[in-house]
Order: C-alpha cells, then structure tokens, then sequence
C-alpha cells in the first residue's frame, strides 16, 4: 500500500495507540504533515485512560508543534469519526488502542501482526521504529522531508526512542534514515535529558539488588518494575561491569507485552543476534553487537507459553541460546574432511565491485547489508562478490582470480531483493549504492570445497574477521577450500542448494 492510494478520502483521522511514545507521535505528524500537503482535513489523535504525562513527550509535543489531540470515549464508551481511521504504531482492533469508529480503516504499524488485517493495511516488523516506515512511505511519494527540521527531528527521535537510544538498530533501513535525517540536534539532547523520573532512578536500584545468575555460562536476567524501556538499557549497561557476568537481559512488562535490552561483553555472543533468539516466533529483536534488545508479544506468549513464569522463560532460553551452538576459530581449526564431501561452484553469474573503482585506496568504508554491516579500508587488491541474495563477501584480489572469470556485461541487481547493499565512506559520510559500480563473474570451476550440513548451530570466526562470527544454524553448511583448509566459512542453506554441485 502506498500513502498516495488513501488520497481519495478528503477526511482522515491518524489515531496513536493509547499511552503514545515518541514514536507513535513522530509517525503519527508525518502521516499527517503528508496528508496536510494534499489538502486533506487531517486529525492526528490518541484516546486511552491517560492524557501524555512524561516531561520528553510534552516537551516534543510542544518544542515541534505536534498537532495531536486527545479524545476521550466518555460515558458512551464510543467516538465516530468520518472519512478514514488510520491507526498507526499500533493494529486496529489490538489491545493497546481504544477502538475508535470509522466506515473505513488502514493500519501502519512496524508490530508482529495481531488482529486480522484490513485490506489497507502495510505492517513491516523488521523495522526498528514504525518512523522508520513512515520515513520509507514518505520517500516513495517523493515527499520533501529535508525542509521540514520538525518532522525531521520528530522521526529521528522517534527511531532513537524506540531503539533504545540506537543501540537496537539491526534492519539497514532504520541505519539509512538515521544518516539521511537532519534532525535539530539541540533538541534531541533537550528530549534526551528529560527523559528519566526520580521514581525511574528508584526502579532502576531496586532492579539491580533482584538479578538471578547463571555460572555455567557467566549471564544474568533481571525483571524491572514497569518504566521508560531506556531505564532497561541503563540496568543492562551497568550489569556488564560485574566481573562475573559476560551477558545479561534486562526485561519489564508492556501494556501489549514484554520489552527487553540485551547485552555482551564478549566476542562469542553477538548481542543482536541473541535479542533475535529471545523473541523467535513471539516476537521480534535486534540491535548492534554488543547492544540490542527486543520486544515479545503478550497474545503471542501467553498463546505459547500459558503457564510459565516470564522470569523462567528468559533463563531458559538464555541456557538454550549457549547450548545450541559450536565455535570454531578458522586460524586453529582442523577440518574432518572425512565426513565432509567435494563440491563446485556452479556457473552462475553474480556482482562484483574492484573496490578502488567505487572510492580511493585507503578510504575507510562500512558495506550494508541486510546480514549487516561490514567495515574495511578500501585498497588495489579488494575485491567484493554481490551474491544471488545481495549477500556480501570480501575478497583479496589472488583468491578473486583463481575463482572467478570477468564477464564483459553491466550488473543487474535482482529487483526483489529486500535491500539493495550500500556502501559509505566513512570519512564523509556519503552513501552510494554497490551495485551501481558492480560488473559480472562467474566461477571458475577451478576451486571446489569440502562441505557438509550442520546438524546444529555453529560460529565461526574467519581468518578475514576474527573479532565477529558467521552464524549457521542447523541446515546449513559448513564449507572449507581445498586449497586453504584454514578458510572456514558457512553458507546458508538455500544459497548452497542453488549454488554447488557435489563432485
């Protein structure tokens, strides 16, 4: 759904969910800034028990000029709007929002999906923040954001709020509009400041004294009072200084679920991709290596797991997480080839980008990706492979050439993929997109590997990145060259099914 095919309705009413966050209200302005544009009559509202009491939020409110008003049910229990609802950070019908009536109804929401959608209706629960989607519609109607400071501030700080502060950022996307903003930054460190109650400072000390501990595998779990979920990020952070504990989870009870922050100090745990663990199927979760977080959905719990504890939730699968995979160190490692077999590379064509073609030798550069960032310093002999699925590999310029041959033709992306890999110079800050500079190869065939499927997960630190792992998770493969049995790798499962011949 595009923001353009709901033009028809000349009355639009834009409802937050009840308590609004900062997100909910920036998400909220843009949809009606756009719509303001058209010449629509425009309402941006939230209901609920409780009018917005929390200083950052009055103060945003106030400092960017947010239209929103509050409505109140009343006796009757019931408020009529005309023309189209549109409920956005949150699903028509859900828990969390007072239902409002209309003839017709949209959603725009960033959730996992709770209530039987209408046909109006565009959900993406990979994103960080629903601003982030807002920002994405917004962008696909070639709507000027750049000149509205207000609205520029309001979504950045509506994905800085909802991320905890940034460190849950994972999707590409919310990285993207986080660079592209102009935000008013004296006001985000207004907002920023005013974020945290003296109640809040209590309930972030009596947290501390309650944790439980896990020997075996160095993490804590803590279960906080309700608050801020930044307060969450500030027991996480403090947690970590403990010299006995490597990882932890601080985690509260939401009106329409659980929110929770996550955090590792060591190299063998990336923090995002635990967050993501935490909520698999129930919800959903990411951030940075050493900083994520997550939220799990209350209908989707108690749906799964009606009779236990949330406290012994968190500790199980936190013993499950340790438990579910192997390490290798690529440096040290000595492959069975025994229980391994032969395979080659198919002649399928994919990208390649000479990296000193794209931006100078020796400019510091962050390749982005949905399987996340890559940094490197661009030099001669870097060469870097676009796969089938967008996914991203480095090479030196004498494994390039033995594996692959040059094809005298333009690369063309695959227009489905989710994202489209960005590379950006980290000394200026520009972005340009990798594909633009990338020509054709296909493999020789001169390089085979000895693979075999995982049976259970595995993390392997590379001899090109020893201080961060690749994930494989059962189903995929765990590939070695026959020519460097020290270049250890994994490959998913479905790029490997498309990509090798066993020999």
């Amino acid at each position: 759904m595009r923001l353009s095919e709901l033009e028809k309705y000349d009355k639009i009413t834009i409802q937050c969910h009840d308590n609004p966050d900062a997100d909910a209200l920036a998400s909220g302005f843009g949809l009606y800034c756009y719509y303001r544009s058209k010449g629509k009559d425009v309402r941006l509202v939230y209901s609920g028990r409780n009018q917005i009491q929390k200083s950052n939020l009055r103060l945003m409110v106030d400092k960017l000029n947010l239209p929103v008003e509050y409505v109140s049910a009343g006796d009757s229990g019931v408020v009529t709007v005309e023309g189209l609802l549109i409920t956005v950070d949150c699903q028509y019908g859900a828990g969390n929002v007072t239902g409002l009536v209309s003839e017709d109804v949209a959603v725009i929401d960033h959730h996992q999906v709770e209530k039987e959608l209408t046909p109006l209706s565009v959900i993406h629960s990979n994103l960080g923040s629903c601003s982030t989607l807002v920002w994405k519609l917004l962008l696909d109607e070639d709507f000027d954001i750049d000149s509205n400071e207000q609205l520029s501030t309001a979504l950045y700080y509506g994905l800085y709020t909802d991320t905890n502060q940034f460190t849950e950022l994972s999707n590409p996307l919310d990285m993207d509009m986080r660079e592209a903003l102009h935000a008013d930054n004296s006001l985000i460190t207004l907002f920023r400041n005013s974020n945290l109650s003296l109640k809040e400072l209590e309930i972030a000390g009596i947290a501390l004294i309650r944790y439980s501990y896990n020997d075996d595998h160095e993490f804590a779990v803590i279960k906080s009072q309700p608050c801020d979920p930044n307060i969450l990020g500030l027991i996480s952070d403090f947690l970590l200084q403990v010299d006995a504990i490597k990882t932890c989870v601080v985690f509260n009870e939401v009106p329409d679920g659980y929110k929770y922050s996550v955090r590792s100090c060591i190299k063998e745990v990336n923090a995002s991709e635990l967050a993501a663990f935490l909520a698999q199927d129930i919800g959903s979760g990411g951030g940075h290596y050493e900083k994520a977080g997550g939220f799990i959905s209350l209908w989707r719990y108690e749906e799964n797991f009606p009779t236990l504890h949330t406290e012994a939730y968190f500790n199980n699968r936190m013993t499950q997480y340790f438990d579910s995979f192997d390490l290798i160190y690529a440096e040290d490692f000595q492959a069975d080839l025994e229980n391994m077999k032969q395979y080659e590379k198919r002649n399928i064509p994919v990208g390649y980008v000479k990296a000193d073609r794209a931006l100078p030798v020796g400019t510091p550069i962050t390749i982005r990706t949905l399987e996340g960032d890559v940094e490197l310093t661009v030099d001669e002999d870097l060469y870097i492979i676009i796969g089938i699925k967008g996914e991203v590999y480095p090479n030196r310029r004498e494994k390039f050439e033995r594996s692959y041959r040059i094809l005298d033709q333009k690369y063309q992306h695959n227009s489905e993929l989710e994202y489209v890999p960005t590379i950006k110079d980290r000394q200026d800050g520009s972005t340009l997109t990798l594909t633009d500079y990338a020509g054709v190869c296909v493999p020789t065939g001169k390089v085979r590997i000895y693979a075999r499927e995982l049976d259970r997960g595995v993390k392997v630190f590379t001899t090109w990145d020893k201080a961060k792992y690749m994930l494989g998770k059962p189903g995929d493969y765990l590939a070695v060259r026959c020519d460097d049995l020290h270049d250890v790798y994994v490959v998913e499962r479905d790029i490997f099914d498309k990509s090798y011949d066993e020999v």
